[in-house]
């Protein structure tokens, strides 16, 4: 079966719940912590929340990581996109709600761009990593 083929499964994923609490700490302390140093949570936290996500899912999928990933950037975009059409607002969300705050309401090309950084930069910590077990692997034998 090829590797874009690969059926979707459910498995845990220690390494990955552990990324994942670690970015949403991370993600928390920049918007707690650090709300007057705009350009980390303008774009290091835009740049984390991708990771955050692929990490959650792929903490209990077991999935391609590359079309995860795609999966993620365009979930990432359609969320920025809607920041656009003020769901939020639309919804009935006010400022200060959860909700509002995590759908958010001001649109970014910016944003969509520290998305695909955010992607790619997991796309290419996950390359390496399966090339250093595949690696490994073949020592092994």
């Amino acid at each position: 079966m090829s590797v874009l083929h690969q059926r979707l499964s459910l498995r845990f994923s220690w390494p990955h719940a552990v990324l994942a609490m670690v970015v949403f700490v991370m993600e928390v302390a920049i918007a707690t912590q650090l709300p007057h140093v705009s350009w980390i949570r303008a774009y290091l936290g835009d740049v984390l929340v991708v990771v955050l996500i692929y990490a959650a899912a792929r903490s209990v999928l077991r999935v391609n990581d590359h079309m995860l990933l795609l999966a993620v950037f365009v979930f990432a975009c359609c969320i920025e996109f809607a920041q656009y059409f003020r769901l939020a607002e639309m919804l009935g969300f006010v400022r200060g709600d959860v909700m509002y705050t995590v759908i958010g309401n001001t649109f970014s090309w910016g944003d969509i761009g520290c998305y695909a950084v955010g992607c790619v930069a997991t796309a290419l910590v996950v390359f390496y990593r399966n090339t250093l077990v595949s690696r490994q692997f073949k020592q092994a034998r």
